[in-house]
């Protein structure tokens, strides 16, 4: 039952994110998006604070980030409404439209892990870019080691 609600809640952020069910779909054009933030692990718990940016030229009217754990993610998660999990250790979310120039919405991403390990690597990156072409994909992911210190690491 758990999976089945997983799945439907990655169906319903993907169908946001790619703008299922909206009239017509405009060619996005260029964009360079990154993506920057800090990441906290106390015991089993890391909490993600990720900021999309878009460097433009052109405006995205939304796109995707992907967090990725080396570290397996409990059963059970309390995750943002623009978020859903999207794998054993990965969860997605939805950005919104992200100007040119001007940092995005700060997601705030709390999980939980199966087990209390010493570190954990997250990856983030932009798995899904509004249909724009990033020429520039090398700031699309970052990777960080975290170590469980209660310690924030910067991306």
């Amino acid at each position: 039952m758990a999976m089945r609600r997983c799945g439907l809640a990655v169906a319903a952020v993907a169908a946001l994110a790619l703008g299922v069910g909206t009239a017509g779909t405009a060619w996005a054009g260029d964009a360079d998006l990154e993506v920057h933030g800090s990441v906290v692990m106390n015991g089993d718990v890391v909490v993600v604070r990720v900021t999309p940016r878009n460097l433009g030229p052109d405006i995205v009217s939304g796109a995707t980030v992907r967090l990725t754990w080396s570290a397996a993610l409990a059963d059970t998660q309390q995750l943002p409404p623009a978020c859903a999990r999207s794998g054993e250790r990965e969860v997605v979310c939805g950005t919104g439209p992200l100007a040119v120039d001007l940092p995005g919405e700060q997601l705030v991403v709390p999980v939980r892990l199966r087990e209390r390990p010493a570190e954990v690597t997250l990856e983030a990156d932009m798995a899904w870019s509004g249909g724009a072409v990033d020429h520039d994909r090398t700031n699309d992911r970052q990777r960080v080691l975290v170590l469980a210190t209660g310690d924030p690491y910067a991306f």
